[in-house]
């Protein structure tokens, strides 16, 4: 069963955060009577006039390694280089969202939230110790206990669930029900089931009808004619996320069609997405684009044999021919294990699932480079209607380098703020290139939709 998921919106602050931004303190008793959204176009002038003003670009603050977490402190910087979801934290836009009934009690989304403050209001170059951060995303999360490298892909789940269930508004969540909508046109269908996630989960993070952090995660299954979502087992509740609140920001909606061989019945389910399988061909170690692995995913495949599913209409197993396509874009593209294959033995017709790691026991690492695009990455052929919202901009890179034995995480970043691109190692901060910035250790892309676009 394949899997897919949703979506959100920016809420203004009343008073702009002035304990935490101590350079507005004196600003702030000056223009005390001015209207919320005057005084917080102030402070949102005030912060980038400072940045400009100042030595040193803002966000530009390492992170300390507290014992084998760079697979964190790489996450974090390229979350934090997200511009929409910084200034929801700039602007402490989540304490308004923020659910008193979280079995964490909100403690993860405030210090994930003091963290970006603090790497973005720091006057010092000293490297910040993302400590307390630590041990709430241990206490949401076990699995991150102690001081064992772990996997970065993974540490973003699990990160983006938490958040999202500290600022989730449903907080009692209603049953889920199969409901047959196959005799709606495709745009109603769509809408319909886009409302039955959004009655479950509906957060600054996830949520809001609208959406933002698409994360591709490189996991391959096989998809249903059901019109149940396409989630994964071990995903279901790990996955009922990805940012969706800063305005429209994080999660997509795909379209899946399953068209019967022998009737011609069309089956078409329209979910919200975080994670798609995006295979490759096996080529050793060669290069692929990442535009041909999108064009293999979405081309047309045929289920027959074992992987025949039942038809709808004649209510038996029959071959069908599936193909998915967008139906809704996000603002922020998330790709997880771009530019990885699975070491298995496949001919050259064959195609393998994404993955930096093999599965015969992830004792290897491979090589296999995607090359992705920095600039103008147009998915706009993979729409299920005209779009012109569909051309993205890279803007972060967390790496991988080593071996599945002994490797090491580290991130490219571009500053939203002076648009130049830094690496991030740990404690270390410098700048870089663009033309540095591809390379076969990217492990998870960041991607925005280009300005032109939205």
């Amino acid at each position: 069963m394949p899997s897919m998921r949703q979506s959100y919106t920016v809420t203004v602050p009343e008073e702009p955060p002035a304990a935490a931004f101590p350079f507005l303190k004196q600003e702030m008793r000056r223009k005390g009577s001015m209207s919320g959204s005057v005084l917080v176009s102030t402070f949102v002038g005030l912060l980038i006039n400072q940045a400009k003003n100042s030595k040193s670009a803002q966000g530009l603050v390492g992170l300390k390694n507290l014992g084998n977490t760079c697979f964190m402190n790489s996450i974090l910087q390229c979350l934090s280089n997200t511009q929409s979801l910084r200034d929801y934290c700039l602007h402490n836009s989540h304490r308004r969202d923020l659910n008193n009934n979280s079995r964490t009690n909100t403690a993860l989304m405030e210090e994930f939230a003091k963290l970006i403050q603090i790497m973005w209001t720091s006057t010092s170059s000293e490297a910040v110790s993302p400590s307390e951060f630590k041990t709430q995303i241990q206490r949401y999360a076990p699995r991150f206990v102690g001081y064992n490298q772990q996997d970065a892909q993974e540490f973003l789940r699990f990160l983006l669930d938490g958040l999202h269930n500290e600022v989730n508004r449903v907080t009692v969540r209603p049953r889920g029900t199969v409901e047959d909508f196959d005799h709606l046109p495709d745009e109603e269908k769509g809408k319909k089931m886009w409302s039955k996630y959004l009655e479950r989960e509906d957060s600054k993070i996830v949520g809001e009808s609208k959406s933002g952090f698409v994360v591709f995660l490189m996991t391959c299954q096989v998809i249903s004619g059901r019109l149940d979502l396409f989630v994964s087992s071990d995903l279901r509740r790990l996955f009922a996320v990805i940012l969706s609140s800063v305005p429209d920001l994080f999660v997509g909606q795909l379209k899946s069609s399953l068209t019967c061989s022998h009737c011609g019945f069309c089956s078409t389910v329209f979910d919200p997405f975080w994670d798609l399988s995006l295979p490759i061909s096996k080529k050793g170690y060669g290069e692929v684009s990442l535009m041909d692995c999108m064009r293999l995913f979405t081309k047309e495949d045929v289920l027959d044999g074992d992987e025949k599913p039942t038809c709808y209409r004649c209510k038996a197993r029959r071959r069908c021919t599936k193909k998915f396509t967008i139906q809704k874009f996000p603002k922020i593209l998330v790709l997880l294990g771009a530019g990885i294959q699975k070491e298995l033995l496949l001919d050259s017709s064959s195609t393998a699932d994404l993955k930096r790691f093999s599965e015969a026991r992830r004792t290897s690492k491979l090589s296999t480079f995607v090359n992705f695009p920095m600039k103008d990455l147009d998915l706009r052929e993979f729409a299920s209607e005209n779009s012109t919202n569909a051309v993205y901009n890279l803007y972060a890179v967390s790496n991988h380098s080593g071996t599945t034995m002994g490797g090491h995480y580290t991130a490219y970043c571009r500053n939203p703020s002076s648009g130049e691109w830094y690496t991030f190692n740990d404690s270390r901060v410098t700048p870089m290139s663009s033309s540095q910035v591809r390379s076969s250790d990217a492990y998870v892309l960041f991607y925005e939709l280009a300005t032109s676009s939205r």
